[in-house]
C-alpha cells in the first residue's frame, strides 16, 4: 500500500556474558522513501555524530571480560569466565565432574567423624552420666556451628551443590551434639534456645534461596547477620584460647561487634567505595573460614600446655578430618576459590596431619601409620595440581597457584 510502512521482523540483541547490558528490541521497517544524499562533508559530520551517540547510548552493551579476582565471593563460578573452547573440551568436563564427586564424597568421612561423639553422648545420657558431657566445650561446638552455617550461605550463593550437602551435614550433626550438651546441662538453656532459632531460620533462609524462593532483601539481611555474628565471634574465640594467660574479658568480641555493625551500615548506605563494599560482602565467608582455621591452632595450643592429653586424641578422627578436607581441595583449586582452598588445605595440614605429628612424637601411633598418611597426603596434593595444570593447558602448576591467589 502506497505511503505505508512494511514491518519486516524484530531483531533482538543480547550479550552472551552476564553484564549490565540492556536487551534492545527494534522493529526493522522499510523506509517510506530514500532521502537525498547530503554533501560529503555534512555526511561525514553526521556519521561522526551518529557514532558518538551510539557509543555513548545506554542501549549499547559495553561489556568487557575482566580478570576474575580470587577474593571476590560474589562471583558464582569463576570457571564460567573461561573460553568456550576450554569449557567444551572433554578433559575439562571430566575433571569438572570428578572434582564435584570428590567434594560430595567428603560427606562420608565427615559423617563418620561426628557419629562416635554423638553415640558416646547418647550412651552417657541414657546411663545418667551427664558429667561426662561437660568434657565437650559447648562454646567450641557453637563456634563450629556458626562457621558451618556461614559457609553454607557462602556455598549456596556459589551453587556448589556437593559442598552445600557437606556444610548442611556439619550444621545438623553439630546441632545434635549441642542439643545433647543442653540436655546434660552443660550448655545454658537460654543460649540453646537462641541457637535453635538461629539454626532453624538459617536453614530455611538458605534453602529457600537455593531454590530461588527467597526475596533478595531478606537474603541481604541474612548476610548482614552472619557477617556481624562471624566478626564478633572470631576475635573473642581467638582471645579465649589463651586464657588464663590473658584476662578473661568479652572486650575483643564487643569491639568487633561494634566495628562489624558500622561496616555493614556503611556498606548498605553506600558510604564505602566499590572495593570496600565487596570486601564487606566477603567477610562472612572469610570469618567462617578463619574460625575453622583457628580450631586446629587451639587444639595444638592445648596439646602444648597438656602433653598428657594428646593420648586422648583419636588418630582415626584426625585421619578422617584430613581425608574429608583433602577431598575438597581439587574442587576448590579447579574453581579458583581461594577462600575454600585456604580453609581445606589449612585443615588438612594443621588439624589432620599436624595432630598426627603430635601423636607420632608422643609414640601414640606407629611410624608406618604416620609415614603412610604423610605420603598419601603429599601425593594427593601433587595429583590435584598436576591434573589441574593439564586440564587448563598450562606448563607449570605455579600458573594454577597464581590464578588461585591473584585471579585469572
Amino acid at each position: 500500500m502506497a505511503g505505508s510502512l512494511l514491518p519486516v521482523g524484530k531483531a533482538v540483541l543480547r550479550s552472551r556474558q552476564p553484564s549490565n547490558c540492556y536487551i534492545f528490541n527494534a522493529n526493522l521497517q522499510h523506509p517510506k522513501s530514500i532521502p537525498d544524499l547530503l554533501p560529503s562533508k555534512k555526511r561525514a559530520k553526521q556519521n561522526n555524530t551518529l557514532k558518538m551517540s551510539v557509543l555513548l547510548s545506554p542501549l549499547v552493551c559495553q561489556y568487557r571480560l575482566k580478570p576474575v579476582s580470587a577474593l571476590d565471593s560474589d562471583i558464582p563460578r569463576p570457571i564460567d569466565q573461561r573460553s568456550e573452547d576450554l569449557k567444551s573440551s572433554e578433559s575439562f568436563k571430566q575433571w569438572d565432574s570428578l572434582t564435584a564427586k570428590f567434594a560430595g564424597a567428603a560427606n562420608i568421612p565427615f559423617l563418620i567423624l561426628q557419629l562416635p561423639q554423638i553415640i558416646l553422648n547418647a550412651r552417657n545420657l541414657l546411663a545418667g552420666n551427664q558429667a561426662a558431657l561437660y568434657a565437650v566445650p559447648w562454646l567450641g561446638m557453637f563456634t563450629g556451628l556458626l562457621g558451618n552455617l556461614s559457609l553454607l550461605s557462602y556455598f549456596i550463593k556459589k551453587r556448589e551443590t556437593e559442598v552445600v550437602v557437606v556444610q548442611t551435614l556439619g550444621v545438623v550433626t553439630i546441632y545434635i551434639v549441642i542439643s545433647q550438651l543442653a540436655m546434660a546441662g552443660s550448655m545454658p538453656l537460654p543460649h540453646y534456645a537462641v541457637t535453635s532459632v538461629v539454626i532453624a531460620c538459617g536453614l530455611v533462609v538458605n534453602f529457600m534461596n537455593y531454590f530461588y524462593l527467597l526475596n533478595p532483601v531478606i537474603w541481604r539481611y541474612w548476610e548482614d547477620f552472619i557477617t556481624i555474628a562471624g566478626l564478633s565471634a572470631l576475635p573473642q574465640v581467638m582471645w579465649s584460647t589463651f586464657i588464663p594467660y590473658v584476662p578473661n574479658t568479652i572486650l575483643p568480641g564487643a569491639v568487633a561487634f561494634v566495628l562489624a555493625i558500622l561496616a555493614v551500615i556503611m556498606s548498605r548506605t553506600g558510604k564505602l567505595p566499590e572495593k570496600g563494599i565487596k570486601f564487606v560482602g566477603s567477610l562472612s565467608g572469610w570469618t567462617a573460614t578463619l574460625l575453622f582455621m583457628w580450631m586446629p591452632v587451639s587444639q595444638m595450643w592445648t596439646n602444648l600446655l597438656n602433653p598428657d592429653n594428646i593420648k586422648g586424641l583419636s588418630a582415626l578422627s584426625m585421619l578422617l578430618a584430613m581425608v574429608g578436607n583433602g577431598l575438597m581441595i581439587p574442587r576448590a583449586l579447579f574453581t579458583r576459590d581461594l577462600m575454600w582452598f585456604t580453609g581445606s588445605t589449612w585443615a588438612c595440614i594443621c588439624y589432620g596431619w599436624g595432630n598426627l605429628v603430635c601423636l607420632y612424637c608422643c609414640k601414640v601411633i606407629s611410624r608406618e601409620f604416620f609415614l603412610a598418611s604423610t605420603v598419601a597426603f603429599v601425593a594427593w596434593l601433587v595429583f590435584s595440581f598436576w591434573r589441574d595444570t593439564q586440564v587448563y593447558g598450562y606448563n607449570s602448576p605455579l600458573k594454577s597457584l597464581k590464578e588461585l591467589v591473584f585471579g585469572s
